[in-house]
């Protein structure tokens, strides 16, 4: 299957990018790629794809460009910097817009590739490299329903949870950053949970196959605990990113007055895995921090008693947020339709 008749441009190669990346040339799909890391030329090059010294070289007379930087500043830097995508590309061609960004910085980069001719999917990814790689992954889509149609033979190949968000830009971001908060959320649940039964001197590895089977179940937590249990920390998903996301979230949730306690308490617990030093590695580690913090309270209290457990360890940072808002009475719900990132482009890693 050949999904257009010019080559697909994918910038940024990480661990989705060249998941994609390969995922294409399986059905046969032309490619051209580009990276500043020599090491993902290589293996895209080994794949089939053609590598590209800079993004106007990989974008020139393509009509789909698919974007998997790690955030705005590269994303509009690959696009409208030097030697930038934007100007290279067909006219009419189309950008997806696949990283973990800002909704406001969603819809500038729209309006410019707009004013440039260019049509817009803001198409952010859930599900990791594994199911990039096999086609399994999720994507919410924002934008106009002429590139959504035009575009689903690609997307059906990349995707097989495919969710039309809404034709507004920027509305993927906002779902996937509502997504990842809740990922967050669900990941430092995990970790504690899992943490606190250690400590209780339960198994770890037999209490994680009661919570998989359980209501405590999440598919983050099952994923990332089994891995931190096994000592496996190499990163499919760097912990940066699920802070990068975290705090975006925060952000989004302030200028909407709304201040999400637990979110705040997930992403603090983030940026404590940063200032330990865990940023490069797979995000399991946060197992690895609740560890230390319940080991550094694990010590007999003055007179004999036993200090209070709880996470010490390393100074958790405020999280600047809005008053809480007064809650608003719930009204009569009403049916709506279901909705339904990597390295860096460079050293580093997306997600």
């Amino acid at each position: 299957m050949t999904i257009t008749s010019t080559p697909v441009c994918i910038i940024g190669i990480g661990n989705m990018g060249l998941a994609m990346a390969l995922r294409l040339r399986d059905a046969g799909q032309a490619l051209r790629v580009h990276d500043i890391d020599p090491a993902r030329h290589a293996l895209a090059a080994a794949a089939g794809a053609v590598p590209a010294a800079t993004p106007a070289e990989a974008a020139a007379g393509c009509a789909v460009l698919i974007v998997a930087v790690v955030d705005a500043v590269q994303t509009e830097a690959v696009l409208f910097g030097r030697q930038g995508a934007a100007a290279a590309l067909a006219p009419g061609a189309t950008v997806l817009l696949c990283p973990t960004i800002g909704p406001q910085d969603v819809q500038r980069l729209a309006d410019r590739l707009a004013a440039n001719d260019l049509a817009c999917l803001d198409t952010p990814m859930s599900g990791g490299p594994a199911r990039a790689r096999s086609g399994q992954m999720s994507l919410m889509v924002a934008g106009a329903a002429a590139p959504w149609q035009a575009l689903q033979p690609l997307l059906q190949h990349l995707a097989a949870r495919l969710f039309h968000v809404s034709g507004r830009p920027g509305d993927g971001a906002r779902t996937k950053l509502v997504n990842n908060l809740l990922a967050a959320v669900n990941l430092a649940g995990a970790a504690e949970a899992i943490a606190l039964a250690q400590q209780l001197g339960l198994d770890g590895a037999a209490t994680l196959a009661v919570l998989s089977e359980s209501s405590g179940h999440s598919w983050i937590g099952a994923d990332r605990m089994a891995r931190a249990l096994a000592g496996d920390f190499t990163p499919r998903a760097h912990t940066t990113l699920l802070a990068k996301d975290a705090a975006l979230a925060l952000a989004m949730a302030a200028q909407a007055g709304i201040r999400p306690l637990l979110g705040g308490a997930a992403a603090a617990q983030f940026q404590a895995a940063l200032s330990a030093g865990y940023g490069a590695d797979d995000d399991a580690r946060l197992l690895s921090l609740l560890q230390a913090q319940y080991a550094a309270t694990d010590q007999p209290a003055a007179g004999g008693s036993q200090a209070p457990v709880g996470p010490v360890g390393p100074t958790l940072p405020v999280v600047s947020v809005v008053p809480v808002v007064p809650v608003v009475p719930v009204v009569p719900v009403v049916p709506v339709r279901p909705l339904g990132p990597d390295r860096l482009v460079g050293p580093g890693a997306t997600g």
